[in-house]
């Protein structure tokens, strides 16, 4: 019948799979193409600092009517308790469990918290009402895999890109904390901002909190170096209460406030010599180039070994020396981004004792917990009794 072929007039089955393949492949580059458009206009908002948040499962705020971040009044509170408890002493894990224990859901609406929620929520600058832009992107436009952004495409830091939960000098005074506890190799964590600060004057000890009298009328705590009645030697160092560190506290303070402007000019002159990375950022891009030279010569010889027979001994020289520079850029490609991160937190310390300095009066009356944070880093007891408060800006102070 007209308008129907036999089965000796269809094309050979192979122009058929030919066919499926260059359909596979159009809706490939079509799949493509659609990613591509919506990666660039994503990044546009970006350059142009439009700041969107997964709101569904972010605590304290939701989109408001201009499109753009607007707070919870009763989730933000949530999220100030997880900075104050943190700024307390609580380590990540107690705060998860106290936050469970009264009751409060997570932001998954969950009875019990993750850690790393916690950790996740300060470690998070869109509460200080800022956004770091990008920082995962999509790498396989087909499955929609993403990974974290290590320099492969633009970042974008938004400064004021919406209403801020957290205020700066707190945020940055919390990334300084966790950066110290991170410094001493052990969770910290006794309910107190004392805690790994106090250190004894004689055997370079920590001091803990510990209570005397603890079911009678006079129950007290009082602190004391934890390797007094350690070993054979009795450190010399004296106990002392709460109430004496925050006294010397004022006193070492007062007295660095009176050189205030010298003061600031210094740590910012300190801040722009020890936090510089541009060196570092220089070298990166250099062994990053290197690492994608060596990988390229490393599959152009497996591609020429394939077609030209070379000898086992010749081939493991020449790739072994390819792995060697791989592995030597790739370590130093490692020790740099640790540098950089530590000249990074140094930054930030920085930026928070300078704004700790200059938002507080020449003399401060009472003791100011965020203060004690963002400014102090030591406090060596002597064994006569006398404080001497080492400063973030490394000045040290009897108190």
């Amino acid at each position: 019948m007209q308008g129907l072929k036999s089965l000796k007039d269809a094309p050979p089955q192979k122009s058929v799979s030919v066919h499926c393949i260059n359909l596979y492949q159009l809706n490939q580059e079509e799949s493509r193409s659609i990613s591509e458009n919506v990666t660039w206009g994503q990044r546009k908002r970006m350059a142009d600092g439009k700041v969107s948040l997964p709101y569904g499962q972010f605590l304290g705020y939701e989109k408001g009517e201009d499109g753009l971040p607007k707070i919870v009044e009763s989730e933000a509170d949530i999220v100030r308790m997880i900075f104050r408890l943190f700024v307390d002493g609580k380590t990540p894990s107690a705060i998860a469990k106290q936050l469970a224990g009264q009751g409060i859901p997570s932001p998954a609406g969950k009875k019990t918290w993750q850690v790393a929620t916690i950790i996740s929520i300060l470690g998070n600058e869109k509460y200080k009402g800022d956004a770091l832009l990008q920082k995962k992107f999509t790498v396989d436009f087909l499955t929609k895999k993403r990974k974290p952004n290590e320099g492969e495409v633009p970042q974008y830091y938004v400064q004021n890109s919406h209403p801020a939960i957290i205020e700066p000098d707190e945020f940055d005074a919390v990334q300084a904390e966790i950066e110290r506890r991170k410094g001493l190799g052990r969770p910290s964590g006794c309910g107190s901002p004392f805690s790994a600060k106090i250190v004894c004057g004689d055997c370079g000890g920590f001091y803990g909190s510990k209570v005397w009298g603890s079911n009678t009328k006079y129950r007290r705590v009082i602190w004391r170096c934890n390797e007094k009645y350690k070993g054979g030697k009795k450190c010399k160092t004296p106990h002392i209460t709460e109430d004496d560190v925050k006294q010397s506290f004022l006193v070492a303070f007062n007295t660095l406030m009176g050189g205030r402007e010298e003061l600031l000019t210094n740590s910012r002159i300190a801040q722009q010599v020890l936090c510089d990375y541009s060196e570092i950022d220089a070298e990166l891009e250099e062994l990053r180039r290197e690492i994608e030279v060596v990988t390229e010569l490393s599959k152009k010889a497996i591609y020429e070994s394939a077609r030209i027979p070379v000898s086992q001994d010749e081939w493991s020289e020449r790739n072994n020396s390819y792995l060697e520079r791989h592995c030597k850029a790739t370590q130093r490609v490692v020790e740099l981004e640790k540098l950089r991160r530590e000249r990074q937190n140094k930054i930030l310390m920085f930026e928070g004792f300078i704004r700790g300095i200059e938002s507080r009066p020449l003399a401060l009356e009472e003791f100011d917990e965020k203060l004690w944070v963002v400014a102090v880093d030591t406090v060596k007891v002597m064994p006569d009794g006398r404080m001497l408060f080492e400063f973030k800006d490394g000045k040290e102070i009897d108190g």
